[in-house]
């Protein structure tokens, strides 16, 4: 016999069909709320971003400003207190020593600055 029986495929199906018919009105029930309407218009807020480099030979740049190391601690501070907390991007160069990077990053976290990111370029 070379022929396929499709006699169960056709009951499997019509199954299928009977079932999703009866679950089909349960799915799309809803209750009909009114939402109050506003006519205010949306803060727009641009991020605070707090850009901080470090050359190869070991000098900090606060937004392009040079600061020196151990001033970083209260600069961090006052920017921990503002909200929303801004973004601190690190540059750092290829050459600057691991150990500044870490101090660095150490002393954001101490100061309680949530939102550390690193800016790189691609190959």
């Amino acid at each position: 016999m070379s022929e396929i029986n499709m006699v169960p495929l056709i009951d499997v199906m019509l199954v299928l069909l009977v079932i999703f018919i009866i679950t089909a009105p349960l799915l799309s029930h809803s209750i009909r709320i009114n939402i109050p309407q506003v006519s205010a218009q949306p803060l727009e807020q641009k991020p605070v971003v707090v850009d901080l480099a470090i050359d190869a030979s070991g000098a900090i740049f606060w937004n392009d400003q040079p600061v020196p190391e151990d001033e970083l601690t209260a600069r961090f501070a006052l920017e921990a207190a503002q909200e929303p907390q801004p973004e601190v991007r690190i540059r750092a160069d290829t050459e600057t020593r691991y150990g500044l990077l870490a101090r660095v990053m150490g002393a954001a976290r101490q100061a309680g600055m949530k939102r550390l990111g690193f800016v790189t370029t691609p190959d």
